[in-house]
């Protein structure tokens, strides 16, 4: 039986470190707080033959992100990713599912730069939204995951606010764990996806658009809305995120660019950056969607 990644924990010192050494657990040897001073932290997992994997995990940033994982039935690991930083306490979340778009996660690394983030694409790993030094001035970190088959993402959709948080993770999304209106002053927005192994499910292409005549383009080439105004309550313009499905070019990961010198190196590496800002027309962070086919 094949060996899936069961259990997560987090170290802040070197006791906790022996600690969770002593009872099997491997280090990730990336130190969460590169660049940002503060504690030393390490994520530590288990690998075991079960029949309960970790099939996804999420981060949360502000406390009203957690209460849909919480009754969705996600573990916290209560140890702040940020301790001793002046960013935001980061917390990691894992779901051990079996709904029809959960899949057994057997590997997990980190990147702390964006030269080192762009050839993760091409061996098999999903990048995860959220910098993991969020609001402090260490490098950007990103944890990758890889699971044991090949996924593809077969279905996208937005949310405004947390109210249907629970539902979605209940029914097998993931969210990508950053605010689309970061530094907006609106409401909070997040992107959710959902995996499949058939690539004949799957999505073949994905825009964004950011007026009038783009919503109108994408409209006339058949492609379908994500009716959810992905700028809501910012006063910027009305940006949308469309999708087709063809039998043609599955794509394999979808995530979020806030990092701007990571675009070069992505397009090096074959991901396509959609160059529209998703804070278009207010005094947001600029953000990029970035899929890889």
């Amino acid at each position: 039986m094949s060996k899936y990644i069961t259990k997560l924990a987090v170290s802040l010192n070197g006791t906790e470190e022996q600690l969770l050494q002593s009872q099997g657990f491997k280090k990730i040897p990336t130190d969460l707080n590169k660049g940002a001073g503060g504690k030393y932290i390490y994520v530590w997992y288990k690998t075991e033959s079960c029949d309960a994997p970790i099939t996804r995990i999420q981060f949360t940033f502000r406390d009203d992100m957690a209460a849909g994982l919480i009754t969705a039935g996600y573990t916290k690991i209560p140890k702040d990713l940020n301790a001793g930083t002046k960013g935001v306490a980061i917390y990691l979340w894992y779901f051990q599912g079996s709904t029809e778009h959960d899949y057994p996660i057997v590997d997990i690394e980190f990147s702390v730069s964006a030269a080192s983030e762009a050839p993760k694409f091409g061996l098999g790993l999903d990048r995860l939204a959220l910098d993991l030094n969020r609001g402090n001035d260490g490098d950007w970190i990103h944890a990758w995951v890889k699971r044991e088959k090949e996924t593809y993402i077969c279905d996208v959709t937005a949310t405004v606010g947390f109210g249907s948080d629970a539902d979605r993770f209940k029914a097998g999304y993931m969210r990508m764990d950053e605010d689309i209106n970061r530094g907006a002053g609106g409401a909070c927005v997040f992107i959710w996806y959902r995996l499949t192994t058939n690539p004949k499910l799957a999505l073949s292409d994905l825009k964004v658009s950011t007026n009038d005549s783009e919503y109108q383009q994408y409209q006339q080439q058949n492609y379908t809305p994500v009716n959810v105004n992905l700028n809501e309550g910012t006063g910027g313009n009305m940006v949308y995120l469309w999708w087709k499905k063809e039998e043609c070019s599955p794509i394999k990961d979808v995530t979020l660019l806030l990092n701007m010198d990571a675009v070069d190196p992505y397009e090096k590496a074959g991901v396509i950056v959609i160059k529209r800002n998703l804070n278009s027309g207010n005094n947001g962070r600029c953000e990029y969607l970035c899929v890889y086919p």
